[in-house]
């Protein structure tokens, strides 16, 4: 393999889990002496125009050579057109962090036109890279991908501090852009039927990717009469970030999917309890032994282990041990890289 080109769509800079993923392995291929380079793609997709998808086939055929091994973030990779991929001259290994039609809030036809799109795509790929198991599976089952074709790459965590926790009052915590498939409004929903109980809760997240889903979330937080109790902090990273978790009692994640779930194994590194849904990967990234889990989408069920976490210190310290040892266990990013470039070679 002369080199390893990592096409990723739009700002790699953005804060999400997605990203996240894709710069640390970046960094890791330089440390591991991998030859690889970033190849920015057009931010439209995963709704690209046609100019968008010839743009990126005009892209590929200045920068591929045969000797190149082309690894496709799915955000991108899922939507190009077939004639796009066939026209690559390079083995291409396509990122999946979770399928595109799982997206929570599109529409039917919109969803079935992804699901099409990424099955066709993933055809033409030489080999698929999922973030997690259940991903994984997921292609299998939904996709027709040949298991052979497929290699797990799990996101690592860096090793962290524990959680001193807030000194009073349960000091809630959750972490994740503000799109519908993070189904904040139904933690403000839930939490809005615990008044009686003292308690306060931290969204850390972007309102970038869907300003109407935010917009329309504060204005929740109002309606609810729970603007002195839940702070919307916006994006935060480094030391801003560090110090949400370090001042955390309760990680809460009321997500309908998760492709592997990287904020909950950030929670498990800094050994805080959990209450999360179970929706996607999420189930299996955190253990039973550290949260409190409930299916994605019910509210009253989500409302009870809220209750519960708040009022018992006993259960948060015990659930905290759990997701602390959890935590230690957990993989780390040189080797999701390793993976990812032995997967490389293999190719080449």
């Amino acid at each position: 393999m002369r080199r390893l080109l990592f096409a990723i769509p739009g700002d790699i800079e953005a804060r999400t889990g997605g990203y996240g993923y894709d710069r640390r392995v970046l960094a890791e291929f330089a440390r591991q002496g991998v030859e690889a380079a970033h190849l920015a793609l057009p931010g439209g997709f995963p709704y690209p125009t046609a100019a968008d998808d010839a743009a990126v086939g005009e892209m590929f055929e200045r920068a591929l050579t045969a000797e190149d091994v082309a690894l496709v973030d799915g955000l991108a990779y899922g939507a190009l057109s077939e004639t796009t991929i066939a026209a690559m001259r390079a083995p291409i290994v396509a990122l999946c962090h979770h399928p595109l039609c799982l997206e929570a809030g599109l529409s039917p036809a919109r969803a079935a036109a992804l699901r099409e799109s990424e099955r066709r795509a993933l055809t033409l790929a030489a080999h698929v890279i999922a973030t997690s198991a259940h991903t994984g599976e997921t292609l299998i089952r939904d996709f027709g991908l040949p298991r052979r074709k497929l290699t797990i790459a799990p996101p690592g965590t860096d090793p962290a501090p524990r959680a001193e926790g807030s000194g009073g009052a349960p000091a809630l915590l959750a972490v994740g852009s503000i799109i519908p498939r993070k189904a904040f409004a139904l933690l403000v929903e839930a939490l809005g039927g615990l008044a009686d109980l003292d308690w306060r809760l931290a969204i850390v997240g972007g309102a970038g990717p869907a300003p109407q889903t935010a917009a329309d979330l504060a204005r929740l937080i109002e309606a609810k009469g729970l603007g002195a109790r839940i702070a919307l902090l916006g994006e935060l990273s480094g030391e801003a970030l560090e110090a949400a978790y370090r001042s955390a009692d309760v990680f809460v994640s009321s997500s309908l999917h998760e492709g592997y779930g990287m904020a909950l194994a950030e929670a498990l590194a800094r050994g805080l309890p959990i209450v999360a849904t179970t929706g996607g990967a999420a189930g299996d990234t955190i253990p039973d032994s550290a949260a409190l889990k409930i299916p994605p989408g019910k509210i009253d069920a989500l409302r009870d282990a809220l209750r519960e976490i708040i009022v018992d210190s006993a259960l948060r310290a015990r659930l905290s041990e759990a997701s602390w040892r959890a935590g230690r266990a957990l993989p780390r990013w040189d080797e999701t890289a390793r993976i990812i470039a032995n997967v490389a070679r293999g190719l080449a």
